[in-house]
Formats: C-alpha cells, structure tokens, sequence
C-alpha cells in the first residue's frame, strides 16, 4: 500500500565528506529540513531562503575553513557559516 503523502527530497549530500549539501527545491526560512550523510540522519532549520540549486551548511564551518562538495574544496569561508546557512559567493571565496 502507498502513502497519500509524496516525501519529497529537499537536499542532497554529494559526498561523505563535504560540509554542504544541494537544495532540490527552493527553500524558505524557518523550514525543517533532513538529509542523509554518512548514514546519519540530520536534522537542519533553513536559516535564509536558499534557491533551487544552491548549498546549504551542513554544520559549523569557521571562517577560513574549507567548504567541501563532492569530496573536494570548493573555497573557503570568509566568513563563520551557521549549519542551514546558504552558502554562496556571499560567504565562500575562491582558494
């Protein structure tokens, strides 16, 4: 028997290491959100809207640190980026 309710997927973690995952659908402020990484369920508050596409942080990254997606540095926080945070050219420079 199937559900009346379609789960719908709003984030994507691309590798085990990264620190950020990609929205699958626009976000808004406030909402609740899960993602899967390394078997472990999280549970993140959206902190600002974040666009379809766009990454959102998955814990605390300091500024400076690097931000990981697909396994690889992407750049660095210039910036401290809050778990739910959306993270873009705003917060995140070339390394």
């Amino acid at each position: 028997m199937t559900s009346d309710v379609e789960l719908i997927r709003s984030l994507m973690v691309m590798h085990p290491q990264d620190n950020v995952a990609m929205c699958l659908r626009p976000l808004e402020k406030g909402e609740q959100v899960q993602v899967t990484n390394n078997s472990k369920v999280l549970s993140i508050t959206v902190l600002e809207a974040v666009p379809l596409g766009h990454k959102v942080a998955l814990s605390p990254i300091a500024a400076g640190q690097a931000i990981m997606k697909y396994g690889e540095v992407i750049g660095r926080a210039t910036r401290d980026i809050s778990p739910g945070q959306h993270v873009h050219n705003h917060n995140i420079s070339d390394y």
